[in-house]
């Protein structure tokens, strides 16, 4: 695929975190076009209009098929060299088979630990099909991953790898503003975390502390909690680490306000979605990966800063660059391997690392000695 332009399909068009990934398509030389997929028509229609610089078009489709058009994805996408998934990630199984039955290839935005284990089954027959699925290459999963593995590089052996998101709307709109869709903030609070503990996966309380955490300017010391993530579904197997974990730092205004919707039902939850303000475009957001091992620690720092050329928060474009820069990476063949894979495993850690810096993230790693894994 050396030297290939590429047609994008990218499902779940209308949602937060999809006009600044069509924009950085729209911008990439590597897309020939992209067809912007969502239930809402009008929705991804306005995110054509607005981000997709004359490269997009837009359609209905149903990832779940239900209840009158059960082949709507598969047949829209038929045409296109890659789908990027940035729906919900419970209809993460459903594109995948929709992409294999059209030799297309797939990247999504992470599928909260069950599900990304659930994909990875499919990985033979996207393999057998020549296929790639990239699961999780948003900022976390995704970045992230690539940040442990730059990590993991420094050391001999990674006994212990921490992972640490976290942001701040320096302009925060008034009203209930969620980062990104708020059936997974409320899923990733209510759902039991998984740690590695000394090679085991084990479920610890929802909302468990995590900690206090400086992530340095502009957000300084937060508390954190740990929450249920894709990277501790991949982690064991991809560095042979024993000991590891996610935590996220939210404000606490939003938090307390998710803990009570976390306690509503399904309709109460999609009433507070249709009605959230989009956070502003003044967002930052900062990860951290703190790996250690041999008597030595390394410290893996991004920040995202937010886009005055798109208009679009850091929060935003932080997720939506890992996507857009792997069907970049893709399109000059530099992504050979085929299979269901993690980002670590099928990406180059310093490419992607190149590629974002382009587009607004800064990279710091650390290096200490005579630390003790924990």
């Amino acid at each position: 695929m050396s030297g290939t332009e590429l047609k994008v399909a990218v499902l779940g068009a209308g949602g937060t975190i999809s006009p600044a990934i069509v924009r950085a398509l729209a911008e990439s030389d590597e897309v020939s076009g992209m067809l912007l997929l969502d239930l809402d028509d009008g929705r991804a229609a306005d995110v054509a209009e607005r981000q997709g610089c004359g490269k997009a078009k837009a359609r209905r489709a149903n990832a779940r098929g239900a209840p009158s058009d059960p082949d709507s994805v598969t047949r829209a996408i038929g045409r296109c060299d890659v789908l990027v998934n940035a729906a919900s990630y419970r209809v993460n199984l459903d594109a995948m088979r929709a992409c294999l039955a059209t030799g297309t290839h797939y990247l999504d935005l992470g599928g909260l630990y069950w599900m990304t284990k659930r994909q990875r089954e499919l990985s033979e027959e996207f393999e057998g099909a020549d296929l790639l699925a990239v699961l999780g290459i948003g900022s976390s999963p995704g970045k992230t991953n690539l940040m442990a593995a730059r990590a993991a590089r420094e050391l001999d052996e990674a006994e212990s790898i921490h992972v640490t998101a976290g942001g701040r709307d320096m302009e925060p709109p008034g009203g209930f503003s969620p980062p990104y869709a708020v059936q997974t903030l409320v899923d990733e609070l209510t759902l039991k975390p998984v740690v590695l503990r000394g090679g085991r996966a084990c479920e610890i309380d929802p909302l468990s502390p995590g900690g206090k955490v400086d992530f340095g300017p502009p957000v300084g010391q937060a508390d954190t909690i740990h929450t249920l993530h894709s990277e501790l579904a991949t982690f064991g197997d991809s560095f042979g680490t024993r000991n590891a974990s996610f935590r996220l730092a939210l404000e606490p205004g939003l938090l307390e306000r998710l803990r009570k919707l976390a306690k509503g039902t399904a309709e109460r939850i999609a009433r507070e979605q249709r009605k959230a303000v989009p956070p502003s475009p003044k967002t930052v957001a900062i990860h951290l990966v703190e790996a250690a091992g041999g008597g030595r620690e390394i410290r893996v720092r991004c920040v995202t800063k937010p886009s005055k050329k798109w208009r679009l928060g850091g929060g935003i474009v932080s997720t939506a660059s890992p996507v857009a820069a792997a069907v970049r990476l893709l399109a000059r063949g530099e992504l050979g391997a085929r299979g269901a894979l993690p980002p670590e495993l099928c990406l180059d850690a310093d490419s992607m690392f190149a590629e974002l810096e382009r587009r607004g993230s800064e990279f710091e790693l650390e290096v200490a000695e005579g630390v003790i894994a924990g």
